[in-house]
This record gives C-alpha cells, sequence and structure tokens, in this order.
C-alpha cells in the first residue's frame, strides 16, 4: 500500500508530504532489507538508487507539488521545510515500525 499511495502521490499531487514519507518508508526498508549488503553503488545492487529515490521524495515533499496538482488548494501545496521534516519523521518511523515486525 506504501508502495502504490507513494507513487500515486505525487503524480497526482495529492497528500505530497505523506507520499513522499511513504517513498522514503519503503526506500529505507528495501535498503535495510535487500541492498544494505551489497554496498553503494548500484552496479553492485547497492543502495545508490534507493537513496536517490529518497532524496527525490524528499526534494518534491521540500519544493512542493507543481502548479496543477491537487495539493495547491492546502497550504501544505508550496512545500518547504516542514513538508520535508514531516516526509523524513514519518518514513522514518514507518520503517522503523515494519522492520521490528
Amino acid at each position: 500500500m506504501s508502495e502504490l499511495s507513494g507513487g500515486l502521490g505525487p503524480a497526482l499531487g495529492l497528500l505530497t508530504p505523506l507520499a513522499a514519507a511513504a517513498l522514503v518508508g519503503v526506500m529505507i526498508n528495501a535498503m535495510v532489507m535487500v541492498t544494505a549488503a551489497n554496498g553503494v553503488w548500484v552496479s553492485d545492487n547497492g543502495v545508490e538508487y534507493n537513496i536517490v529515490i529518497a532524496m527525490v521524495a524528499l526534494t518534491v515533499a521540500a519544493v512542493g507539488p507543481g502548479r496543477l496538482a491537487v495539493d495547491r488548494l492546502f497550504r501544505w501545496g508550496e512545500g518547504g521545510w516542514t513538508e520535508a521534516a514531516v516526509a523524513l519523521v514519518l518514513g522514518g518511523v514507518g520503517a522503523a515500525l515494519a522492520l521490528s515486525l
């Protein structure tokens, strides 16, 4: 569900900070469970690609959705450091909960 909402949210411009949090959480889980043992570079199946996706999600949360996004109707539609911090914290907490289970 996190992968689906994390992918559709930014595409539609809907609940962008929460969608970014879902993507960050999924990427943290992928890094820990799948690619961490392989090193950094994606050519060795490392964490590089997962880090890039997580950083792009955080950047979209910080910059805000596009001008045609549904989120423009809400306060978080402009992005900012607060939205990026919320995405990072919620993604980290979600990943920690998933990994602990």
